[in-house]
């Protein structure tokens, strides 16, 4: 099992070492990556990387990715004047949904979509909108609620089954050499923390879904997902083992230093990758408000793991418990984004190293092979 930790520069190294795993320039051609990432790594802003690395070729695009900016392609229409004609309305500028009347995507959403959920819906393609309903049954008889608005869950699922409609139709039209095809020309499927707003049912649901799509032995097209939740990653583990894969967790200092760690075919579990990076950033004494987020994610397992019903039962006995406690409920609760991060004032950072040494003192982890770092820079 491989355990290299390679440094980059940019995103852009990041994506064209991607390219070259999946090409074989890095040795042996894979057909799959898969990483793990916290949020505010970059894990977007790599996937455009990759997608815009693409325009260099002939033809110039060759991804279809599902991200952020795939989710705003989207936008709700509430009608605010008569609140009565809700409308999804989506982007008719976008590439995306080039050639979409002619596709019927109705019969290729609809099955995928009410895998999840009990609701209808109608596209609309000259004014590109989207309506939905659903069948209520009233004594004996059977009603109709139309121009609902669903739930940001139902919203998202929606439109990551639109585009699951959309990656089984270019693997249609590649594997059958379709050269009028609207989607013939995708390489390359990327695929950005689809679980966004669902419950843990729905994420295996959604990772069992897409596992089967990329196991269809019809499907020649090139996959990179990343995730920053634990569940999502492991299930996509479990249901790919025997796809040509390559496993990494990616992680960042700042927009210039980056680190790609190549996990071999052991996955690990969030928190223990969680604890890591929190050592490290203990280490380095750049430690941001954010961080204790993450350490309040590592106490909710380990209260979970252990039964119990509080956080506050993980940090019982330590030292100065009472302060410990408020510091995190204070710092984990308050708006201090990934996007923009503060680093703590010295006195707080002392109070956090404390939590956390006292912490691992307390439950004595043991940390994989796969965090004991050998280097190498990018090539």
């Amino acid at each position: 099992m491989s355990n290299t930790l390679t440094h980059f520069t940019s995103l852009t190294e990041i994506a064209t070492h991607f390219r070259k795993d999946l090409t074989g320039d890095n040795r042996r051609e894979k057909d799959l990556i898969l990483f793990f990432a916290h949020n505010g790594t970059g894990k977007t802003r790599l996937s455009m990387e990759f997608k815009e690395l693409g325009k260099t070729k002939n033809p110039p695009r060759d991804t279809l990715y599902y991200n952020a900016f795939t989710e705003d392609l989207f936008v709700w229409n509430n009608d605010l004047e008569n609140d009565t004609e809700r409308v999804l309305t989506f982007n008719k500028d976008s590439i995306f949904f080039n050639g979409l009347q002619d596709l019927e995507m109705e019969t290729r959403i609809g099955p995928l979509f009410q895998n999840y959920v009990d609701l209808n819906f109608f596209i609309d393609y000259e004014n590109y909108t989207v309506t939905f309903s659903r069948s209520i049954s009233v004594g004996d008889t059977t009603e109709n609620v139309e121009n609902i608005k669903i739930s940001r869950g139902e919203e998202n699922l929606f439109i990551w089954c639109f585009f699951i409609a959309l990656c089984e139709l270019a693997i249609d039209q590649v594997s059958s050499i379709d050269d009028e095809g609207a989607y013939n020309w995708v390489k390359y499927i990327y695929i950005d923390d689809p679980i966004s707003s669902l419950d843990e049912n729905n994420v295996i649901s959604v990772a069992a879904d897409l596992a089967n799509l990329i196991r269809r032995e019809d499907n020649t097209l090139k996959t990179i997902i990343s995730t920053h939740h634990s569940l999502f990653f492991n299930v996509m583990h479990n249901e790919l083992k025997r796809k040509k894969h390559k496993y990494y967790f990616l992680h960042s200092k700042d927009a210039q230093n980056y680190s790609l760690q190549d996990t071999g075919d052991t996955p690990f579990f969030h928190h223990i990758a969680i604890i890591s990076e929190l050592k490290q950033v203990v280490a380095d004494d750049r430690i941001y408000t954010y961080h204790f987020n993450a350490m309040r994610s590592i106490l909710e397992k380990t209260a979970s793991f252990f039964g119990y019903d509080k956080i506050d039962k993980c940090i019982n006995g330590l030292d100065d418990e009472i302060l410990f406690e408020r510091a995190l409920n204070l710092f984990s609760h308050g708006k201090y984004s990934v996007f923009d991060p503060q680093e703590m004032g010295t006195d707080n950072k002392d109070l956090f190293k404390r939590i956390l040494e006292g912490f691992l003192e307390k439950y004595e982890f043991q940390l994989p092979e796969i965090f004991n770092e050998t280097t190498q820079t990018a090539e």
